[in-house]
């Protein structure tokens, strides 16, 4: 961040010396030592809060995420259900149907047969 090396170092202290005088250069020191410190802690805090609240968003991803694979899988078994059952109807429905066609055919033949052995024939006029 900042490129400050021992000849800096010097000349800082030099000025904060001949600025503030001896007496108190080690109150001040202190006291920005003690900021320091505590913008540390502090800074270390917010860092912990942010890990904390990542890490809940991490498992509650997780949680929805399986959430939704347990929906998908539940609703591919409806649907696999439900199919059989629809093609299960729709064969019995079928069935149902040629067996009434076939009913309603063999009628009709039957009816056809009455119907001619009771009509005279043509040729006979």
């Amino acid at each position: 961040m900042f490129d400050i090396g021992m000849p800096e170092l010097i000349v800082i202290f030099i000025v904060a010396l001949l600025v503030f005088g001896p007496k108190k250069l080690p109150e001040l020191g202190r006291t920005i030592g003690k900021g320091l410190g505590e913008l540390k802690k502090a800074l270390q805090d917010v860092k912990d809060s942010v890990e904390d609240e990542l890490k809940e968003v991490k498992e509650a991803s997780s949680e929805i995420r399986d959430a939704v694979t347990d929906a998908r899988q539940q609703i591919e078994k409806e649907v696999k259900t439900a199919s059989k059952t629809v093609g299960s109807a729709v064969q019995e429905v079928k069935e149902q149907v040629e067996a009434e066609s076939q009913d309603i055919k063999t009628s009709l033949e039957e009816t056809s047969k009455e119907i001619r052995s009771h009509v005279p024939s043509e040729e006979g006029k």
